[in-house]
């Protein structure tokens, strides 16, 4: 087990979006973690997952005898147990609001979601995209906006430097890229293009994307 006693549950890493936002996190933080892989599209895969996660979805993070299942409450969690790190950012104001659009994140876009699930190796360029999927790529684009304009000075992120909000988003800039959305045609004036193009531009992202390619490669599937 890790350094810090920390075990983290994954989904497919071509596909898991909720379980990249946490190992990224992590990863960006430098928290050491053992990762634990399961494969959630083969049979048995629920079994496998109920043995780590109550709730038999992914992720989940262990620390000593505490599971916990859900994606915020784990950033939370790592947020008040190293609190020396700026998982939120330190300033109360721009701390509320990465709190407010991640958790906007975290229960909203349904329809980007269901229509373009996260498949981080293929391309798959729309031509167009349906009304709701419109108005969430359209939100999304705003967020992002009233972030880098309102808190982002001080580096390259949405509050400046990486934090939890860029890990909840992190997933959305890799379906823009998947599905090659125009995100001009959203009402974007560079700045998220900008902001995708850091994002998957991270190292932590393609050691990501390379054990994914070498997940699917075990399966036979080549991307």
């Amino acid at each position: 087990m890790a350094e810090t006693g920390y075990q983290l549950v994954l989904g497919d890493k071509n596909y898991s979006s909720w379980s990249l936002r946490p190992w990224l996190l992590m990863r960006m933080f430098d928290i050491p973690f053992e990762e634990i892989n399961v494969d959630i599209y083969n049979k048995g895969a629920r079994a496998r997952v109920l043995e780590h996660s109550p709730s038999g979805k992914v992720p989940a993070l262990t620390a000593g005898s505490l599971t916990i299942w859900d994606t915020l409450a784990i950033m939370e969690y790592l947020a008040e147990t190293h609190p020396e790190l700026a998982i939120w950012p330190k300033e109360r104001e721009a701390r509320a609001m990465a709190r407010v659009v991640s958790a906007e994140m975290h229960s909203g876009f349904e329809n980007l979601r269901s229509e373009m699930p996260m498949d981080m190796h293929a391309s798959k360029p729309v031509g167009s995209v349906s009304k709701g999927v419109g108005h969430d790529v359209t939100r999304i684009v705003e967020v992002w906006r009233m972030c880098r304009d309102t808190y982002g000075s001080g580096g390259d992120f949405l509050f400046g430097d990486f934090c939890t909000a860029d890990a909840m988003y992190a997933p959305v800039c890799s379906r823009f890229r998947t599905y090659g959305i125009d995100l001009a045609a959203q009402g974007d004036d560079g700045t998220a293009q900008i902001y995708c193009d850091k994002v998957l531009s991270l190292k932590a992202i393609e050691d990501w994307m390379q054990s994914g390619r070498e997940q699917m490669s075990e399966r036979g599937i080549a991307y």
